[in-house]
C-alpha cells in the first residue's frame, strides 16, 4: 500500500480522526464538441465556496452514520440528488495533506469514491444541482466537467488542470482517469507538459498585474 494510503478498515478504526468522504460522479456520452470532437466521457466536479476545484463531499461521523451514508447525505445537500453511495464504490482512504496552517497530527482522513451513471441521471444532477440544492450559491458555486479532449491551442484538459484544486482533488482525478481507463497515458502526460507550462504563464501574468496595482497605488 502507497505511504500515507489506508485500509477503509484502518482509517475507521483511527480513534480522535476526522473524516471527509468526497465522490467522481461520472458516465459515458457520446456527444461531440462543436460536432466534430468526441467528449466521451462527463466527469462532475465542483466549484468551491473558496474558489477551488473539488469533488462533491463533505465531512462524516462515522460513530452516528457509516461513510456511505455520510456522503449521500452530503450530496443531496450539495447536488440536490441523494446518488447511494455504495461501500463497493471506494477508491481509496487516505491521510490529509498537511498546509502550513494545520499540523501533521491534525487527524484529516480523505476517502474516495467513484460511482458511474447513466448519462441522463449525471445531467438529472447538473439540473437539480442549479436549482434544488440547498448549498448551490453557498458552499457551492456551480458544477464543472472536466474537458477530456483538446482542442487547437492545447485547450480543454491542459487548461484544465492548470486551475486550482483543493487538497489532493488534482491527483484524485489523475488517479481515476487512469484507474478507470478514461483517457491514455500518452494524452494525459501531454495535458500535464502543458499545465506545467501554463501555470509559468498565469505566475508571470500575475507578476505584471500585481505591478501595475502597485504602481496606481503610488
Amino acid at each position: 500500500m502507497a505511504s500515507g494510503q489506508l485500509s477503509r478498515a484502518e482509517a475507521l478504526a483511527c480513534t480522535g480522526c476526522r473524516h471527509a468522504c468526497h465522490v467522481m460522479l461520472y458516465s459515458d456520452t457520446k456527444s461531440q464538441l462543436f460536432g466534430r470532437i468526441p467528449i466521451r466521457h462527463i466527469i462532475l466536479m465542483q466549484m468551491r465556496f473558496d474558489g477551488l476545484l473539488g469533488f462533491p463531499g463533505g465531512f462524516v461521523n462515522p460513530s452516528k452514520e457509516s461513510l456511505e451514508e455520510g456522503l449521500t447525505r452530503e450530496l443531496l445537500e450539495e447536488i440536490g440528488v441523494a446518488v447511494p453511495i455504495l461501500e463497493e464504490n471506494h477508491v481509496e482512504s487516505c491521510y490529509g495533506p498537511v498546509s502550513s496552517t494545520a499540523s501533521a497530527s491534525s487527524g484529516l482522513i480523505l476517502h474516495f469514491y467513484a460511482k458511474k451513471l447513466e448519462e441522463e441521471q449525471i445531467l438529472d444532477i447538473e439540473r437539480s444541482a442549479a436549482s434544488t440544492a440547498i448549498e448551490h450559491g453557498h458552499e457551492v458555486l456551480g458544477m464543472v466537467r472536466v474537458p477530456l479532449y483538446q482542442t487547437r491551442g492545447e485547450g480543454g484538459l491542459s487548461l484544465f488542470l492548470s486551475h486550482s484544486f483543493i487538497g489532493n482533488a488534482r491527483l484524485q482525478l489523475m488517479d481515476c482517469l487512469m484507474r478507470f481507463g478514461l483517457i491514455s497515458a500518452k494524452h494525459l502526460h501531454k495535458a500535464l507538459s502543458h499545465s506545467v507550462e501554463t501555470h509559468k504563464h498565469t505566475a508571470q501574468d500575475l507578476e505584471s498585474a500585481l505591478a501595475l496595482i502597485q504602481r496606481k497605488q503610488n
